[in-house]
């Protein structure tokens, strides 16, 4: 283990190198995991800063995990089951087909023997999760259809490295061993995922309903970490993918209405650890090793990348891709994957490999992996102007991308998601109160724990895809502060706010709000209206009184804004009208009903 002052210093150079190269990288148009990788060949195989890439590799690692989580948060388990014709189908005839293609060609060209070549092949039959994924996610392209199908391939892939272990064993044993424990170790592993379900599905949200309580949001964060960890080592335990332990947990959490503060929680760890991976690639290219064998590499790596965007493009076409969305999937995952490094490393521990074999297929998979950023920019080329138009898919859980995003959940917020829902629209509720959040699940809502004060949560439940926010929460002074949050960070978002009083309404109106009111306003006009007609007033007069009162209103309002609170007084009613008297006139008066159009209304300070 490095010492700490080295260990400090490696740190800073890490985070100075991310710093510099990502937006270089993005501004020049070529992505941020372009940049990271280049700061980390720069930092490492050239500069010799950093020497132990392994190392930093093996903690980068829980970059992936954490990737994996927050992509299972977004899965409903019903969405992932209608993913399972692209997951099986789709990602078996990927891997099946393009592990056989390269295990040929791994025995023919003579870098191992055929089962050496086997493991070789279907090693580099995998491709990089987190290269795809951080791609997609650059471009916005993770919820299209084809970044669904990708995923699905991806989700396959990590399934697959199970019994791709489980043959490096088989294949490694003598003819007379035996293999029983197999079955022992698949059974084990079986019984792990039960588990994961389980305690995802009955157990992981009472705790943070009791978490949420507390209002300790450091305890709400380590709880995060505490699930991915724990999950992602569970599985690791049984022999498992640590990913896969995080992805099931994600998707087990993914009807929790503690969803969106989760994600908002574990995002950031997750683009520092994913950066980091993405330098430790780098930093671990070989290039004496590279240089050395130039003359295989060369061919080897074109070669491997093209028979595997050609498997991928023909199994979409078939499958029911467009032209358009089978290239991007082609030019996406034709790299190696970082369980391809797993893979080789055991295969080479179980005598399948030579250590020179090993070497030069690390060294494969990780100028691939470099090349893919640049390959995914040529596929969007490739495709014409018009055929690479996204193509959105609409968002089957429930959450981020509904029409109207709701923060807070209080009576007011009850009544108007009702008639939203009533009409058809999609709402996303999010509110912090764990005991708001209880009581209207038992009524049927959907709402979601998250600080609505807080950018990465109004970002994590989908303000961006909201065609209106809707700020009903209950204190003047939190409205004011979501309000002024969302105006500075996502100016373009229509604000519809419920309003204290008229002081707050006058205020919220500066601010350039598109639609305000007042949370007593209509209820106190329809209750005076309804009480005129059980004193017997006609109910269209009582109506025709009400128009009247909020047109005056309206008016004094706009006064108000120029001339200050008191303005308008005039504009105020105190004397009955029209059809019949409300009062008797006072003395002194003409003693006569005022008989106008306008409606009577009564002086209530700041009302």
């Amino acid at each position: 283990m490095a010492a700490p002052e080295t260990l400090f210093t490696e740190t800073l150079l890490l985070l100075g190198g991310a710093v510099l190269a990502a937006p270089l990288f993005r501004k020049l148009g070529l992505g941020t995991v372009l940049g990271y990788l280049a700061a980390g060949v720069v930092i490492g195989p050239i500069l010799h800063t950093i020497t132990d890439a392994g190392e930093v590799l093996h903690v980068s690692e829980l970059g992936v995990v954490f990737l994996l989580f927050i992509i299972g948060l977004e899965l409903k388990p019903s969405r992932l089951w209608q993913m399972r014709g692209d997951v099986f189908v789709l990602g078996t005839a990927q891997v099946v087909i393009t592990g056989l293609v390269l295990s040929a060609l791994a025995y023919l060209t003579g870098i191992a023997g055929w089962r050496g070549g086997l493991i070789a092949g279907f090693g580099l039959a995998l491709s990089s999760t987190a290269f795809a994924l951080q791609i997609l996610a650059d471009n916005g392209d993770t919820n299209t259809r084809y970044g669904q199908r990708a995923f699905s391939i991806l989700l396959f892939q990590d399934l697959a490295i199970v019994p791709l272990l489980a043959l490096v064993t088989i294949l490694g044993s003598g003819p007379g061993e035996d293999t029983t424990p197999l079955l022992q170790d698949f059974a084990v592993a079986i019984g792990a995922i039960g588990a994961v379900i389980l305690a995802g599905r009955y157990l992981l949200t009472p705790m943070f309903q009791i978490i949420a309580r507390t209002g300790a949001r450091e305890v709400m964060i380590a709880a995060a970490l505490l699930v991915v960890l724990g999950s992602a080592a569970a599985m690791q335990a049984v022999g498992l993918s640590m990913a896969m332990g995080a992805f099931l947990a994600g998707v087990m959490l993914s009807e929790s209405s503690y969803r969106h503060e989760l994600e908002a929680d574990v995002e950031p760890f997750r683009g520092l650890l994913l950066a980091l991976f993405f330098m430790a690639v780098g930093l671990s290219l070989d290039l004496s090793a590279i240089a050395g064998n130039l003359m295989i590499i060369l061919p080897a790596v074109p070669l491997f990348m093209i028979v595997k965007a050609t498997v991928l493009y023909s199994i979409s076409r078939l499958w029911g891709s467009s032209h358009a969305d089978a290239v991007r999937i082609a030019f996406l995952l034709p790299q190696g994957g970082e369980f391809g490094f797993v893979l080789f490393t055991t295969a080479t521990a179980a005598g399948l490999l030579s250590p020179g074999a090993a070497s030069l297929l690390i060294a494969s998979v990780t100028i691939s992996m470099a090349l893919t950023p640049l390959g995914a920019l040529l596929g969007k080329r490739l495709i014409g102007k018009e055929e690479g138009q996204r193509e959105e898919l609409e968002e089957d859980f429930e959450g981020a991308g509904a029409d109207v995003l709701i923060i807070g959940f209080s009576r007011f917020g009850q009544i108007s998601s009702q008639i939203l829902l009533a009409g058809g629209r999609s709402v996303t509720v999010i509110d912090d109160s764990p005991d708001r959040i209880r009581q209207a699940a038992l009524f049927g809502f959907r709402i979601y724990f998250g600080d609505g004060t807080r950018r990465d949560v109004l970002q994590s439940a989908g303000i961006e895809k909201a065609k209106i926010v809707a700020v009903l929460t209950q204190k003047r002074e939190t409205t004011d502060r979501i309000v002024d949050l969302i105006a500075k960070e996502f100016p373009s978002t229509r604000l519809f706010v419920r309003s204290y009083d008229r002081i707050h309404t006058i205020a919220l109106r500066g601010k350039g709000v598109e639609y305000e009111l007042r949370e007593t306003l209509e209820s106190g006009l329809l209750f005076g209206q309804k009480t005129l007609e059980a004193l017997g007033m006609p109910e269209n007069d009582a109506e025709a009184i009400g128009d009247d009162i909020r047109k005056r209103d309206e008016q004094r309002l706009q006064l108000q804004a120029v001339e200050g609170i008191s303005a308008g007084r005039d504009m105020l009613h105190n004397q009955p009208v029209k059809p019949e008297p409300l009062m008797k006139p006072k003395r002194g008066s003409v003693g006569e009903e005022v008989a106008t159009e306008e409606a009577a209304k009564v002086a209530i300070g700041k009302w």
